[in-house]
């Protein structure tokens, strides 16, 4: 594909980790594109259909959410997604549950040893409750986290590894970084990775909003959004915010999106039919490759 993003697509191409550096093409069937009564989201069945190298600068692998894509992988309220750029591993976010989070990653050929940095969202415990296994298996990344954690929190952690309080952007690492606190009542930071196909934004929940998180990505780096992926918080928003908000990430220059975890049913759907071909309705265990446009 010549727009370098490798993987999006509702209804089109994706990439299903192997756990051996490489990846199985696979084309989405979608099963059901309704919106489910009963609260669950819509579901996709895979087909293999050949082997591929995996090149590109930068990966993000779905290692925890509640919505399912690999169907073998464990499901779970809350968020959790490794990022590889080559020379650096980051984990953004830890799920909610250590033995989930590690049994997921191990599935996924993961090894816990090899994260540089550790990256939380938020204080909210399933975005944070995976931390505590992780580290207990020996794992040192340093860890971020917004300043504004309690001290109950950040305590144990400096016991196990190097913690790193942000209020302003940060660089975590080369063409990794944080926005920095966002919100009051819920305070937030999301991801922002530089690749050669544009911005990746990150969100774990979105709580102070997602256009917002979009913005401060962009002040905080600059360059276009090429993926917005993640938590988008929608879960109770009706269609008129929904659309507003679809309109914001076109101003922004939005070009695809991959919403998962506390985004809603409703608003999947309504990214799905806005975006169509450059939206992914994303799962635990779904990888994104992206490689600079040529």
């Amino acid at each position: 594909m010549s727009a370098g993003l490798l993987v999006l697509g509702c209804g089109v191409s994706s990439v299903a980790p192997t756990g051996s550096g490489k990846a199985v093409a696979v084309t989405m069937a979608p099963v059901s594109t309704e919106v489910s009564t009963l609260g669950v989201e819509p579901t996709y069945a895979a087909q293999a259909t050949a082997l591929v190298e995996v090149i590109g600068p930068v990966t993000f692998t779905i290692v925890y959410d509640n919505n399912t894509y690999v169907p073998s992988l464990r499901t779970d309220w809350g968020f959790s997604c490794v990022v590889e750029t080559g020379d650096a591993v980051v984990l953004f976010d830890t799920g909610g549950n250590g033995t989930i989070l590690l049994d997921n990653m191990e599935e996924l050929g993961f090894d816990p040893q090899v994260i540089d940095a550790v990256v939380l969202s938020h204080i909210h415990g399933d975005h944070t409750g995976g931390l505590k296994g992780l580290l207990d298996t020996g794992a040192r990344p340093v860890v971020y986290v917004p300043a504004s954690f309690p001290e109950s929190f950040k305590a144990p952690v400096r016991v196990q590894t190097e913690l790193v309080e942000a209020t302003d952007p940060v660089e975590v690492l080369p063409g990794v970084h944080t926005t920095g606190e966002v919100g009051s009542s819920i305070v937030e930071q999301a991801l922002v990775v530089e690749t050669g196909a544009g911005l990746v934004v990150v969100t774990g929940c979105a709580h102070p909003g997602v256009v917002e998180m979009v913005r401060r990505a962009k002040a905080a780096v600059g360059g276009e959004v090429r993926l917005v992926m993640g938590g988008f918080h929608l879960g109770g928003a009706g269609r008129d915010q929904i659309e507003a908000i679809i309109a914001d990430f076109r101003e922004l220059g939005v070009q695809q999106v991959a919403p998962c975890h506390c985004t809603g049913d409703l608003a999947r759907q309504m990214f799905a039919e806005a975006y169509v071909d450059d939206c992914t309705l994303a799962g635990v265990g779904q990888q994104f490759v992206i490689a600079p446009s040529q």
